[in-house]
């Protein structure tokens, strides 16, 4: 089994050059925009999306090329840019423990940044001279965008349905990581059915990886995810958890979601009675199941493929993003009992 340190480290080289094609394509921009692109790049991350495409190219190819290593640069920038771009749209003051660039710079600045990192990462795929590769970041990015319009347009709404939210959860997120699995197959030069297989494998990890983050976001701490707990909530964003529980039929915890929306803040409904409330309806452990069960459908995208490390760190990796919220769920059911009388 390879571990959580082990994946990353199969491609180690490789995302170091990935950083190294960065920091050269801000080298070429303004002071103002390298200072700027170098907050965002060195603000942590998991590198997440470039490293699934270079194992995928690895675990087709086995040799990765510079088209592979630009491409991988490409999808770092255009997540980069959905960021900056989101941080605004959310007037959100901190990104992974760090100032936002939207409160740093101000808005105006941070909406043009996030269009420089677009641009210039189109302008580098641009490069490859592959259609294939544009029509799929063009389709990307115009799912990510109706993405985030429908999710703008229901902020506030408590009675967004199940079929709404898994929509904008896989325009906004997952099609960003099927886009960077179909990718590496393209530059590894797949068959048809190795790409079709690779296209399914980074749709159920992008699913599954949005529904832990949205899990996390009511178990973890503000110290590991970067900004408060049940951030998402006060935002007025509705999400499986919360779906679970007003599915039954209760007014109260719909009136109890809607009171929060509308405060956009935890002051007449405390966060532990949200918790609670949760816990009572079972509603995390059904959103991890939910998660768990994408996560299973990624691995069998993989079973064509020879016995490798890297077909094994693939394997690995959706266990890898739903097993994050594990080591918090006890902890939060505990914080969520009565106390003894």
């Amino acid at each position: 089994m390879v571990s959580p340190a082990g994946i990353f480290l199969l491609v180690g080289r490789e995302l170091a050059l990935v950083e190294e094609e960065f920091e050269r394509q801000l080298a070429t921009a303004s002071p103002l925009v390298a200072t700027i692109g170098r907050h965002i790049k060195n603000g942590g991350g998991k590198r997440l999306r470039p490293a699934l495409l270079l194992l995928i190219v690895k675990l087709i190819k086995g040799e990765v090329s510079r088209s592979a290593i630009n491409m991988a640069t490409v999808m770092e920038m255009l997540h980069s840019a959905t960021l900056v771009h989101d941080d605004i749209l959310d007037n959100a003051s901190i990104r992974r423990g760090r100032t936002s660039i939207n409160v740093k710079w101000g808005s105006d600045i941070a909406v043009l940044m996030g269009d420089w990192l677009y641009m210039t990462a189109f302008k580098m795929a641009l490069r490859e001279r592959s259609f294939e590769i544009l029509d799929l970041l063009t389709s990307m990015t115009s799912l990510m965008t109706e993405g985030e319009i429908m999710q703008n347009s229901l902020i506030g709404n408590s009675r967004v349905t199940m079929a709404e939210y898994l929509e904008i959860l896989q325009r906004k997120t997952a099609h960003m990581i099927n886009a960077c699995a179909e990718i590496g197959a393209i530059v590894a030069g797949a068959s048809d059915e190795q790409r079709r297989n690779m296209a399914n494998y980074g749709l159920s990890v992008g699913t599954a990886f949005q529904l832990i983050d949205d899990l996390l976001d009511f178990v973890s701490t503000e110290e590991k995810l970067g900004k408060p707990v049940g951030n998402d909530l006060c935002e007025g964003k509705v999400t499986l958890p919360l779906l679970y529980v007003m599915q039954n039929g209760n007014d109260t915890p719909r009136q109890m979601v809607e009171t929060v929306m509308r405060e956009r803040a935890f002051r007449t409904v405390s966060f532990e009675s949200v918790l609670a409330l949760l816990n009572e309806h079972d509603a995390l452990y059904r959103a991890q199941a939910e998660a768990n069960r994408y996560a299973t459908e990624a691995t069998k995208a993989l079973a064509q493929f020879p016995a490798s490390p890297y077909r094994e760190a693939l394997f690995q990796v959706p266990q890898f993003i739903v097993d994050q919220v594990q080591p918090f769920m006890a902890m939060r059911s505990r914080v969520a009992e009565p106390s003894p009388a």
